[in-house]
């Protein structure tokens, strides 16, 4: 089977854009004609018709959607290689980063906080789980995975962990609902907001268990901005870090219980040591 002509596809890409055959021609320095027998040559490698001609315009066909959207990421594809591979580049691809979905969005902003406002500071942030944001590091879909835990062990990827900073969890909600004088109390009577699989519901259950207590559960919640938007509702009492509702302590609309949950949230960056790492990678990671 013959292989698609990427030079068939540029013209196509220069005539969706401009919607007329003569305009892309000029652009492109060739004949009016030349650019037809290459749209041709396409359409026919495609068996599709990628234009519909109304008036002297040509719009494109669902088909011809489809292939521009296709041929747009292939040429951003080809930028971003020579950006990544060329050592004198003034152009950055994105920084893409991989966050656990129950990660902190204040931890994350501060993570970014150095790239925020530079001209070169572009930011693809992408959530997940563990799995999934470490496979598509594997395959350098991503440059970073920010998340709470340690990747296993026994892989035949060797990454590289860093810990960024950790923080202490503890129980936090509108002052209404914190009026119990005991952490015991408080797992017995108010309801409670709790993130779902994490380091934090690890030791959130281990804590009930020790104290032999059946906890109310308000909410599981898989995204920690949620969380702060269920506390900052009175929807229950939070088991997060201090840093998830920051805002709202400051403001004092939420407060923290006085309580030591000795439980602690570690914050990693996940890398793989690669020969062109991003550029901008070292300038977060040294923050």
């Amino acid at each position: 089977m013959s292989t698609l002509n990427y030079h068939h596809l540029r013209y196509f890409r220069e005539v969706a854009r401009e919607g007329h055959l003569g305009h892309a021609a000029a652009r492109l320095n060739v004949s009016q004609s030349a650019l037809s027998t290459q749209i041709k040559q396409l359409e026919q490698r495609l068996d599709q018709a990628l234009f519909d001609r109304v008036g002297r315009t040509l719009v494109l066909t669902e088909a011809g959607r489809i292939a521009l959207d296709h041929a747009d990421r292939i040429f951003d594809a080809g930028d971003d290689l020579l950006a990544t591979l060329s050592q004198n580049s003034t152009t950055r691809p994105p920084l893409r980063v991989g966050a656990l979905s129950t990660l902190s969005r204040n931890f994350q902003l501060q993570f970014l906080r150095p790239l925020l406002g530079r001209a070169d500071g572009n930011i693809v942030l992408k959530s997940g789980n563990t799995a999934t944001l470490l496979a598509a590091l594997e395959t350098l879909a991503l440059d970073v995975v920010l998340t709470t835990e340690v990747p296993p062990s026994g892989t035949s990827t060797v990454f590289a962990v860093q810990k960024l900073s950790e923080q202490v969890v503890g129980m936090h909600a509108r002052p209404d609902l914190l009026r119990h004088g005991s952490i015991r109390a408080v797992l017995e009577n108010a309801p409670l907001i709790v993130p779902t699989e994490s380091v934090i519901r690890t030791g959130f259950e281990n804590l009930a268990a020790r104290l032999g207590v059946q906890p109310r559960i308000a909410a599981d919640v898989d995204d920690m901005a949620m969380v702060r938007l269920l506390t900052r509702e009175g929807a229950g009492v939070a088991i997060a870090p201090a840093v998830v509702l920051a805002d709202e302590i400051a403001a004092g609309t939420v407060v923290t219980a006085p309580f030591d949950l000795s439980i602690v949230e570690p914050f990693y960056a996940v890398t793989l040591p690669r020969k062109y790492p991003h550029p901008a990678l070292q300038d977060v990671l040294n923050t």
